[in-house]
């Protein structure tokens, strides 16, 4: 491959449409094609409400590392804010990281509506998630380093004589989830790497990085030392069988508007709204090897992305990562 570039598989809307057997089976398979990670979506409910299946990422991602060896096995990703108190994801990977060290991404993110407010009266705007957001990440790593009994009093989040027996074993890195410049920034100063989303590379380059790298290099921080990972919607499949089951499955996702509603029901009614312009504007769809392959050539050579997770809308995600595995990821790693 080119540099360290990292290929990883987000089991996607598998995790939404088949059992946790079947996606943490698909996790060994993402390991067998070559791929350096696997990340599953940390939701209460699902995106949509029929055919569905919504499983607990940390059991999933325990159960997906037990029959693993050496992929890394991510959360993409926690909300520590409003569902969860932060120190109870700080000792949740703390355990993980204990079990399967070095081998624990935790992902964090602001949130999304379907997700939290069946735990709050109200769901803060954009600005206040952000803040308690950041106010949680520094109170999960002084759970994982503190070397003593300590007490956190914050804005938000408080804690009381609280101290980790069960550290991690090895550094659990935090992958901050921004998808627009403010969130960047903040990204770059005060998370491990940068997770971001979308297809549209110029965007990437001229806005979303530069933020992060300013946002970093404010905290003291090296940029060049930190990844800037990149969330890719795509799927394999013969065309109208692709688009047919993503509109099945997850395709009102697209819907900005549906980032602050709360019941999957009404998320899966408005996917009439969303056209098949709409899905390949968003999701990479292709049935040859070789279109994929030139389509993350592109990323893989450039110099500012270091880590590309594929997320998967395929019909048959077996037969997807069976492909991956003989005709996609051997010949990336040959160019």
């Amino acid at each position: 491959m080119v540099r360290s570039f990292k290929l990883s598989y987000d089991v996607g809307a598998a995790s939404d449409w088949f059992e946790p057997t079947y996606s943490v089976d698909l996790a060994s398979r993402a390991e067998s094609a070559g791929f350096y990670s696997v990340w599953v979506q940390d939701h209460f409910l699902p995106w949509y409400h029929d055919h569905a299946h919504c499983p607990q990422s940390w059991i999933w991602m325990s159960s997906a590392a037990a029959s693993t060896r050496r992929a890394k096995i991510a959360s993409g990703v926690t909300v520590p804010i409003i569902r969860y108190h932060p120190a109870v994801v700080a000792q949740s990977f703390a355990t993980l990281g204990s079990l399967y060290p070095g081998r624990i991404l935790l992902g964090v993110g602001s949130g999304e509506a379907m997700n939290e407010v069946p735990f709050t009266e109200s769901f803060p705007r954009w600005k206040v998630r952000f803040e308690m957001l950041i106010e949680a990440v520094k109170l999960i790593r002084m759970y994982w380093t503190s070397e003593d009994y300590f007490t956190f009093e914050g804005k938000y989040f408080g804690l009381r004589n609280a101290f980790c027996y069960d550290k991690p074993r090895a550094p659990v890195p935090i992958y901050f989830s921004a998808y627009g410049p403010k969130g960047a920034y903040l990204a770059g100063q005060h998370a491990d790497h940068l997770l971001t989303w979308g297809l549209d590379l110029d965007y990437m380059r001229k806005t979303i990085f530069p933020r992060f790298e300013e946002g970093a290099r404010a905290a003291g921080k090296n940029p060049r030392e930190m990844e800037k990972a990149i969330y890719l919607d795509f799927a394999f499949g013969e065309r109208r069988r692709v688009i047919e089951h993503i509109r099945r499955s997850s395709a009102a996702w697209l819907l900005p508007k549906n980032y602050d509603e709360p019941d999957p029901r009404r998320i899966q009614a408005s996917a009439s709204a969303v056209t098949e312009e709409m899905i390949q504007s968003k999701v990479f769809v292709t049935d040859r090897a070789g279109a994929l392959l030139d389509f993350l050539e592109r990323y893989s050579s450039l110099r500012e992305v270091g880590h590309v997770i594929l997320s998967d809308s395929s019909p048959d995600p077996r037969a997807t990562l069976s492909m991956m595995g003989t005709r996609v990821i051997p010949q990336l790693r040959s160019r």
